[in-house]
């Protein structure tokens, strides 16, 4: 089975202190209901990571994205519904532009203090990583996060 590639994004607001993020409320079927996540998605063919993260940011939130770093990359071996393996690229978007619309078919958006994204419905595991997302150290981050049956088995990262 050949894994799933995909975009992470975490949007700052222009002072830095607020992250854009989607609150997964409208969709029961939905992996992801209830929580709260970064922006982004799958690759299509013929698309680099970079073009992906901006197409799904615009899709996702209105917004143009005019700097992103690489913060890091994850394996998530069995998380997809049905077992699938998916890998991620997780950027932070520094700079951008546009008006952020109230959010899409998957839930609605919202700025949310920086300070406070440890206190949100997120997946578990998204404790293991995010606080490397946003930290001040420059070498990004390559994590394994093995799942199985909707649950994480265990995480291992490096930085380089």
């Amino acid at each position: 089975m050949a894994s799933i590639i995909a975009t992470l994004g975490y949007i700052l607001s222009p002072d830095g202190s607020h992250v854009l993020m989607i609150h997964r409320n409208k969709r029961p079927d939905d992996i992801h209901y209830g929580k709260y996540n970064g922006l982004g998605g799958k690759l299509h063919a013929q698309e680099d990571i970079m073009s992906c993260m901006k197409r799904e940011i615009e899709e996702e939130s209105g917004l143009i994205a005019d700097h992103m770093l690489l913060r890091g990359t994850i394996s998530w071996p069995g998380f997809g519904k049905q077992g699938q393996d998916w890998f991620g690229f997780i950027f932070i978007v520094d700079r951008w532009h546009g008006e952020a619309h109230q959010g899409n078919e998957e839930g609605t958006l919202e700025w949310v203090e920086r300070s406070a994204i440890a206190t949100l419905p997120v997946w578990p595991s998204d404790h293991q990583f995010l606080p490397m997302v946003f930290d001040d150290d420059p070498r990004p981050f390559h994590g394994v996060m093995p799942w199985k049956d909707g649950t994480m088995l265990s995480w291992s990262y490096v930085r380089s």
